[in-house]
């Protein structure tokens, strides 16, 4: 009696086109579960890239401001940054291992 009952559950049309949708929703679609799982982890891919590029950009900014206004800071930087020097002086590179 009770295996006559759940089959005849499981032959009502409703029930199939139920399972036959989230079957096909859950594997066979563009947007199946796999694809969303690639999909979220490259976001939160790009969201610590993105977070990365604007702490970045906020560095440059404030270093931009820095060496605009104060002359002496803009050679300071020239000598650390690129090894700029004076005609008349010599640049010793001291390496830190």
């Amino acid at each position: 009696m009770m295996m006559k009952n759940v089959f005849d559950i499981v032959r009502n049309k409703f029930v199939i086109a139920t399972i036959a949708f989230v079957v096909w929703m859950l594997f066979f679609d563009r947007n199946d579960i796999t694809s969303q799982y690639k999909y979220q982890s490259q976001l939160n891919s790009l969201k610590e890239e993105k977070a990365f590029y604007i702490r970045e950009t906020a560095v440059a900014k404030k270093d931009l401001k820095e060496l605009t206004s104060n002359p002496t800071r803009l050679q300071k930087f020239a000598r650390e940054k690129y090894l700029m020097k004076k005609d008349n002086e010599d640049v010793f590179i001291i390496e830190k291992q």
